[in-house]
Order: structure tokens, then C-alpha cells, then sequence
């Protein structure tokens, strides 16, 4: 009986420590940093509060690790709105233009840029 004891502690033990092992780089995988592509052919880039917009304009916004917002610069369509961008899972982020709650167009990472 004792043994039996010790077996499940030991099992139980090591799923704990696997679990935990697996857990951190599975946290850090998800950011909203990096090259996002609409469906109709758009292209920004996100690194942290430095974004290059789908007009090509370098400006900074508000980052978060799972969110972003800025607004559009002048010259490019939608010029003084905001875009709000809240990120789904590793590859998918919910793009919204002019309000938090307006309705999202999905982008997803970019698999090849040119």
C-alpha cells in the first residue's frame, strides 16, 4: 500500500513540474507585435508603441501586450480616427475603426511580405 502511495505522489509530482515547465513559453508566445494582413490586402506592422500603418506612416500609438490603438495620420483614408486592435489568439486580431465597439474586421499574421 505504501508503495502504491509513493507512485502517485511521484506521478503526480512530475505532471506538476511538466505543467509547469510547458506553461511560460506558452505565455510568452502571444503578443500583438509583428506584421498583420487584412483580408483586403492591408499591411501594418506593430514592435511595441511604434507602428507602420497600412498608408505607410512610422507614428506611435498605445500599446499593450494584447491590444493596440493609434490614430490614423491625416494624409491616409480615415485620417484623425482612431483604429483599435485587440488580438484573438497568436494569429488573429480584431480590427476595429473609429470606436471600441464598432464591428471588427479580422486580420491575421502575415505569411510572406513583398
Amino acid at each position: 500500500m505504501r508503495r502504491n502511495a509513493f507512485r502517485h505522489v511521484l506521478l503526480t509530482s512530475s505532471a506538476v513540474l511538466l505543467g509547469a515547465l510547458l506553461l511560460p513559453s506558452a505565455a510568452r508566445a502571444d503578443s500583438i507585435d509583428g506584421d498583420w494582413c487584412s483580408p483586403e490586402g492591408r499591411h501594418l506592422t506593430i514592435r511595441g508603441q511604434s507602428i507602420k500603418t497600412p498608408g505607410g506612416a512610422s507614428i506611435m500609438g498605445n500599446y499593450s501586450r494584447h491590444a493596440f490603438s493609434y490614430v490614423v495620420p491625416d494624409p491616409e483614408p480615415g485620417g484623425g480616427g482612431t483604429v483599435f486592435m485587440s488580438l484573438m489568439n497568436e494569429t488573429t486580431v480584431q480590427v476595429r475603426d473609429g470606436t471600441p465597439v464598432a464591428l471588427p474586421v479580422i486580420w491575421k499574421r502575415c505569411e510572406n511580405i513583398t
